[in-house]
């Protein structure tokens, strides 16, 4: 497949690039995603009733941490990305465990052209905030989706909380993430990010917010949604 694209920015596939022998250290640069990982899968599996037997797109898949979870748990995976080198970890990862999952080089919007209305299940976390355009990502993840099938989204609000916790926090005090890792500018709205889906002729079925607490670890709750947050939405028939 080709992977020219407009909708990506260099800078960002060279800072994932960068780093992309360590997706799948727990200690590492990405320690946050390995630890947010079962609350995420938790909250699709049950808003898709389970994804065993699915056919699933992950967009944006990165090292593979989320595709290799819906893979275990019985889905039919698809995971693309435009980082060849997280790609290649990946594909690596997923031999040494014997996880079944088809990683390829491509474009969302490129794919979905080629696949539409091919999956029950698509999911795009922690993406959209990197790319130029992410309504152009909402509606290639809505072609690709089947009718009645289900999409996940994850992304960060964009407040002066979001900035103090998603960027102050998280990069410089507590070091999660590399410094550099969000631009705060192009952190989306929960209201911004449903006019996209509506847009794409999508319907909202639930939100919740992720949070972290010293003495508790990360949790969701569905009553704020100020930082990180996760909305499900559905494809009518």
């Amino acid at each position: 497949m080709q992977t020219n694209s407009n909708n990506v920015d260099p800078k960002e596939i060279e800072k994932f690039s960068a780093i992309a022998s360590r997706w799948w250290d727990p200690e590492g640069e990405f320690k946050p995603l390995h630890q947010i990982n079962p609350l995420r899968l938790d909250f699709i599996q049950q808003h898709c009733a389970g994804v065993f037997g699915l056919k699933a797109l992950d967009i944006g898949c990165g090292g593979g941490i989320l595709a290799e979870a819906l893979a275990t748990a019985g889905a039919q995976v698809t995971a693309i990305d435009l980082a060849d080198a997280s790609l290649q970890v990946a594909r690596l990862h997923a031999l040494e465990s014997g996880v079944n999952v088809d990683y390829q080089l491509v474009s969302a919007e490129q794919f979905a052209a080629q696949h539409s209305g091919q999956f029950d299940l698509v999911t795009c976390l922690e993406m959209l905030e990197h790319v130029p355009d992410p309504a152009a990502i909402v509606q290639a993840a809505a072609q690709a989706l089947k009718p009645g099938g289900k999409i996940i989204f994850s992304t960060l609000n964009r407040n002066i909380k979001s900035w103090l916790l998603g960027i102050v926090a998280a990069e410089y005090v507590l070091q999660w993430v590399p410094k550099g890792t969000h631009q705060h500018d192009k952190f989306i709205q929960p209201a911004e990010l449903l006019r996209m889906t509506d847009a794409a002729g999508l319907e909202p079925v639930a939100m919740t917010g992720l949070h972290y607490l010293p003495w508790r670890g990360f949790y969701m709750d569905d009553a704020n949604v100020d930082v990180n947050y996760l909305v499900c939405l559905c494809k009518p028939l």
